[in-house]
């Protein structure tokens, strides 16, 4: 079966069980607008009544990047409050929608900012060689919060650190990123859907009930100090980053010079 849409594409396996889910928006880097927020959110939904569905993988179209966070040219107004804030991202995953059925992320190019709530959630990492890991937050005066907060889960701490610091001035290879532990697994970039998908149907062909509880409890075991954390991100970010116009200014004046380890 597969349902298409411009910004989502889904596709389940009904003899194997495993699901592909694609950003389909290649133009854009797979950025993330509204529309794709709602349709991620809606895809996991979905899922969590499909009982043909046991396993999924999630990529984006195209060879330059998994995703590249929310689309620049999306406008989120905000109130006026610290206290609230409006994050467009915050459903996109499938832990955010009580899915607990496993999910693979095949990372094809690019994957910064925004991409961390969806590598967060996601069960395992396989990624191509020319796969690369960056978070462009502090460089354009945001504060780096659910992102840091998220890798902090899946990275040692000092790789958190360096990638949430440094900004668009570097960038982690899969190779460094299977080092550290963020990727399980570096696959030639033609093998990349091929190795995630095997992996998944290996998955799928387990009884379900036992699968889904592993899920669980794997992530029963941080989600206390995950869930405390994640609630002084909205915080930390409106006093820290720095208004839209110094930000917009920040955009176009750096340099896209950066080094990858």
């Amino acid at each position: 079966m597969t349902a298409a849409a411009s910004a989502l594409r889904s596709e389940t396996d009904k003899d194997t069980g495993v699901a592909v889910v694609t950003l389909d928006r290649p133009a854009r880097h797979n950025a993330i607008d509204p529309e794709t927020a709602e349709q991620l959110a809606a895809v996991w939904r979905e899922f969590r009544f499909d009982d043909s569905v046991r396993a999924i993988v999630l990529t984006g179209a195209g060879e330059k990047a998994f995703c590249t966070g929310v689309d620049r040219d999306t406008d989120v107004p905000q109130p006026g409050s610290p206290y609230s804030m409006d994050d467009p991202l915050l459903t996109i995953g499938p832990k955010a929608n009580d899915l607990w059925k496993p999910v693979i992320a095949a990372v094809n190019g690019m994957a910064c900012g925004g991409a961390f709530y969806l590598l967060g959630e996601a069960e395992f990492i396989i990624a191509a060689e020319h796969a690369t890991f960056f978070d462009p937050h502090t460089t354009y005066g945001m504060v780096s919060a659910y992102e840091a907060i998220l890798m902090a889960q899946r990275m040692p701490i000092g790789e958190v650190a360096r990638m949430s610091l440094m900004g668009t001035a570097e960038r982690i290879s899969a190779r460094r990123a299977y080092e550290t532990g963020l990727v399980s697994e570096v696959t030639a970039p033609a093998d990349l859907l091929k190795s995630a998908t095997r992996a998944a149907e290996v998955i799928a062909a387990c009884p379900t009930e036992p699968v889904q509880g592993t899920v669980r409890a794997l992530w029963s075991a941080k989600e206390a100090a995950r869930t405390q954390a994640l609630a002084q991100a909205p915080h930390l970010i409106a006093l820290g980053n720095l208004p839209p116009e110094r930000q917009a200014g920040l955009f176009t004046g750096r340099s896209p010079g950066f080094r990858t380890r």
